[in-house]
């Protein structure tokens, strides 16, 4: 009797782990609010420079973040239901810059299938506060 009471609190626990991760996951909203932390954001801008970009970040269905190391810029596409950070982003460029009225295309990741668009609005900056110490 008392095996059993210890391999059903042992299954309970390890069901419980994915339950207690599962809740944890934050929104689009949160985790751009985590990555904006210490920021402040500057005056939206129409374009930015490829050549600058270091690193593309999609956040699921809110936004598109471009980091040039010192600025990062937050872009709320049209259509930001479209975005999923497990999809590739497929953006024909015209020039070195991206601009707003782009068009970006997303592909699913597993079978490269395209999976939907989204058309980019003015880019906003937000660099690092500097902190009073």
């Amino acid at each position: 009797m008392r095996r059993i009471a210890l391999v059903l609190a042992a299954t309970a626990a390890l069901l419980s782990g994915p339950a207690l991760q599962a809740r944890e996951k934050l929104t689009g909203e949160a985790k751009l609010a985590k990555l904006l932390e210490g920021r402040e954001a500057g005056k939206p801008v129409s374009c930015i420079s490829t050549f600058r970009t270091r690193d593309v970040t999609v956040i699921d269905k809110t936004a598109i973040v471009y980091d040039t190391g010192s600025t990062i810029y937050v872009n709320r596409p049209q259509n930001p239901d479209a975005l999923d950070d497990d999809d590739i982003l497929v953006t024909e460029l015209h020039g070195s810059q991206l601009c707003r009225l782009d068009m970006v295309r997303m592909h699913d990741r597993s079978v490269g299938w395209y999976s939907g668009f989204v058309g980019l609005q003015d880019f906003v900056p937000y660099k690092k506060v500097a902190r009073a110490d």
